[in-house]
């Protein structure tokens, strides 16, 4: 755990591995945060090659792009009395493969439309389909031609995310290779904000930390010395329970 997201805080956990380490690690995901990139440039060998972008943050830059999209057409549109685009803002959001039989046969006819928000989706959607290569090569050639794409689609939202894949190619192809992504931390993250809305809220970060490494680390709490409460809980509960009993039989 660290406080902020600068790029000391990276540096701090690096510092706190050995060279041997550092050197043995294979991949490093994160988001296309600079300070981040830069404090893992400065302390792993290789690091061009070991760098990863989530692609679920890629993913989250398209699917706003398309939003964008949307709502300046549904503007001009409703301006002309269509409301075609009405109620349609989680139908171009959502994953294809999460929709109902009913959802999918609803979509259609607006995802073969002559809309440019339906444009805007496919592009998007044909970059999700691009992260399955395994060889570097061919990954670069095909997120090259989607830029080409994506940048030619008079689109600006659309353009505005395909200069951010242009900048940051190569840390997206070492993720597609490297099958590298921010899954087990986001799931990590879930189960943190649980921690966070059960406590209903700490009275400093120093506790909160405290609480993520003692619920998440698979801690055990050790008593004082001289504590009355040094059981167990689990045999501090079995005592509570046989008082119980001995009141309630006499």
């Amino acid at each position: 755990m660290a406080r902020g997201r600068k790029q000391v805080a990276l540096e701090e956990f690096f510092e706190t591995l050995s060279e041997e380490q550092r050197g043995s690690i294979r991949s490093v995901s994160m988001d296309m945060w600079r300070p981040f990139i830069e404090a893992t440039r400065r302390f792993v060998p290789d690091a061009e090659d070991k760098i990863a972008f989530d692609r679920f943050h890629v993913a989250r830059h398209l699917a706003e792009a398309v939003d964008k999209v949307r709502r300046n057409e549904h503007r001009q549109l409703l301006a002309q009395g269509d409301p075609t685009l009405t109620g349609s803002k989680y139908d171009w959001m959502r994953n294809p493969q999460n929709m109902s039989f009913r959802q999918r046969i609803a979509f259609a006819p607006l995802r073969h439309s002559a809309l440019r928000t339906a444009r805007a989706w496919a592009i998007k959607e044909h970059a999700a389909g691009l992260w399955s290569s395994v060889s570097r090569i061919w990954a670069t050639k095909a997120w090259k031609r989607w830029l080409a794409w994506a940048l030619r689609c008079r689109l600006e939202p659309v353009q505005a995310a395909a200069r951010l894949v242009r900048d940051h190619l190569w840390g997206i192809v070492n993720a597609a290779v490297l099958r590298a992504s921010n899954g087990p931390a986001e799931g990590l993250n879930s189960r943190i904000k649980t921690i966070k809305i059960r406590a209903r809220g700490f009275r400093n970060e120093h506790r909160f930390i405290e609480a993520i490494y003692f619920h998440l680390g698979d801690l055990q709490p050790v008593p004082r010395r001289g504590d009355p409460t040094r059981y167990p809980l689990h045999q501090v509960k079995s005592r509570k329970q046989e008082r119980r009993t001995k009141r309630r039989t006499g």
